[in-house]
Formats: structure tokens, C-alpha cells, sequence
């Protein structure tokens, strides 16, 4: 039996919020069933978005958001792979980050 291509509501999303330049910032489309950390980790490597700004993963049957760029680029560095020019900055000012927050429903009311 093949996985479900939606994933369910308990699982953790990931998207890449990018740069668009005279278009301003946005959130890259993204297939929920490819929206977990690893593809994120992996797509950002191999150089898929051009001017990445940060990484929000949310649960939304757990009720949380939390900017997860730091942890994730930290991930990129441990790799040790060879970044695109847009993908070394984002680590490079994801790593100066201060700790990740969680906001839940109750912190936005």
C-alpha cells in the first residue's frame, strides 16, 4: 500500500519563505506531501530557491508555528556540501539568529 500523498494534520510542515526582489516576499508553493525538514534541507542545498530568507514549520494539530531557519541551517553546514550563493547567505544569517520560538494559538490571542 502506498503512503497517502496529503500528509495528515499531525505532521510537521515545513516552507521556505524567499526574496522575490521588486515582488516582494513570499512563501514558495509547496506540496504538503514534500513538505517536511529533510526535502526542505535537501532542496535548499541542491539550490532550489534562490534567495531563501527563513524556514517556518508549523503542526497544526498540535497548534504551533516556530522559525526553524537556525536549526535547519545548521543541518545545511553539517553537510558540508557546496551551497549556492543565495543558500550560504541564508545560513550565514540564520546561524546569527538567537534561539527559535514557538508560537502556539494561545501566544497569538
Amino acid at each position: 500500500m502506498s503512503p497517502p500523498l496529503v500528509p495528515s494534520l499531525d505532521d510537521d510542515l515545513h516552507f521556505v519563505l524567499c526574496d522575490f526582489g521588486k515582488n516582494g516576499h513570499a512563501f514558495v508553493e509547496m506540496d504538503p506531501a514534500h513538505a517536511d525538514r529533510n526535502t526542505i534541507i535537501r532542496n535548499l542545498i541542491a539550490g532550489e530557491y534562490e534567495r531563501p530568507l527563513s524556514v517556518v514549520a508549523f503542526n497544526l494539530a498540535e497548534g504551533w508555528a516556530c522559525d526553524v531557519s537556525q536549526s535547519v541551517a545548521k543541518a545545511i553546514v553539517k553537510a558540508n556540501a557546496s551551497l549556492t550563493a543565495g543558500t550560504r547567505e541564508f545560513v550565514e544569517n540564520a546561524c546569527r539568529r538567537t534561539s527559535s520560538h514557538k508560537m502556539t494559538a494561545q501566544d497569538r490571542s
